[in-house]
C-alpha cells in the first residue's frame, strides 16, 4: 500500500563527458526515468552553474574538482561517454573512489592508457564497456556473427559501412570495429589480419577474407552501419539506423540499472541482453 511518499530513485548515477553530446543526452533520458536519479557531471574542467544546468546538471565538476569526489562517493553507476584521455584521467585521479562503484563506459578508440584503465577499475568494481549501447545493434552484433558463421569466407566478402555526423572522432566507428570483430571472430581470424579501411586507386584484386570498412561523415547523422555479405550470386545486408542519440542514452541507462551492485569483473552488453 502506498502511503503517498514517492520512492526514491534505485539507481544513482554519474556522468563522466557530462558536457558532451552523450553526456546531455543520458541526462535528458534520466530526467524521464523514475528509478535514474543523476546526482552531477565530470568534464576536464568545471563549468558555471548556467552552463551546467543547460546541459542538464546541477553542477558539473572539473576532474581535479573535490566536488568531483562528493559526486562520485554519492554514485552507484558512473556512466562514461568522455574520450580516452579523459577516461584514464579519471581513473587515475579517482580510482581508489570508484571501488566498488559500477563503471559504464561507451567511450571509444580506446588506446592502451585508457584500456588499462578500465582493467585497473575491473580489480574492485563491475565494469562494461561497449561500443554501442542501443540494443538494436547488439542484437545486430549476434546477427552478423551468426550470419558469418554460416557464409563461407571464399564465397562472401565483407564490407562494413558506417555514416556519422561530421563531429565524430574516430573512423572507422567503434561500432563498426566491434562489427568487423565479429565477423572475424566467427571465421577464427584476428581482424587486423584482414581489414582494409577504404579503396581508392589501384588496389589490385580483393583478397579472400578481407573485411573492408568504409565511413562516411557530414551532417547530423547520429549512427548507421550496414554490413553487407557478397555473393557471386547474392547479397546479404544486415544493418541498423539511429534516429536519435537518446537510442544510446536509454541503453546506457539499462546498463546501469543491470550492472549496480553487481560483483567485481568485466560485463558486456550481451550480459545485460541475455544473449
Amino acid at each position: 500500500m502506498s502511503d503517498g511518499v514517492d520512492a526514491a530513485p534505485s539507481v544513482r548515477v554519474a556522468v563522466l563527458g557530462a558536457s558532451g553530446r552523450m553526456g546531455r543526452a543520458v541526462a535528458s533520458s534520466a530526467r524521464e526515468a523514475a528509478d535514474i536519479a543523476i546526482v552531477g557531471g565530470f568534464a576536464e574542467r568545471s563549468l558555471a552553474a548556467a552552463d551546467a544546468r543547460d546541459a542538464g546538471f546541477d553542477a558539473i565538476a572539473g576532474l581535479a574538482d573535490a566536488e568531483a569526489a562528493a559526486m562520485i562517493e554519492e554514485a552507484d553507476v558512473v556512466i562514461d561517454f568522455s574520450t580516452p584521455a579523459g577516461l584514464a584521467a579519471f581513473v587515475e585521479a579517482h580510482g581508489d573512489r570508484l571501488g566498488g562503484r559500477a563503471l559504464v563506459s561507451g567511450t571509444t578508440g580506446l588506446d592502451a592508457d585508457a584500456a588499462h584503465a578500465l582493467e585497473v577499475c575491473a580489480r574492485r568494481s563491475p565494469v562494461l564497456s561497449a561500443p554501442n549501447f542501443s540494443i538494436g545493434v547488439n542484437l545486430l552484433l549476434a546477427l552478423v556473427e551468426r550470419a558469418a558463421a554460416t557464409l563461407d569466407a571464399a564465397a562472401y566478402d565483407v564490407e562494413i559501412i558506417e555514416a556519422h555526423h561530421g563531429g565524430k572522432a574516430e573512423a572507422p566507428s567503434g561500432t563498426a570495429l566491434a562489427l568487423g570483430g565479429a565477423v572475424a571472430r566467427a571465421r577464427g581470424v584476428e581482424l587486423e589480419s584482414v581489414r582494409r579501411d577504404g579503396r581508392s586507386g589501384r588496389p589490385g584484386v580483393r583478397p579472400a577474407g578481407e573485411i573492408g570498412f568504409h565511413a562516411v561523415r557530414g551532417g547530423g547523422i547520429a549512427g548507421e552501419h550496414r554490413v553487407q555479405f557478397l555473393g557471386r550470386r547474392d547479397r546479404i545486408e544486415l544493418g541498423h539506423e539511429a534516429f536519435d542519440r537518446a537510442l544510446f542514452a536509454d541503453g546506457a541507462l539499462a546498463a546501469a540499472r543491470w550492472i549496480a551492485r553487481r560483483p567485481p569483473g568485466r560485463y558486456t552488453m550481451a550480459d545485460v541482453l541475455g544473449f
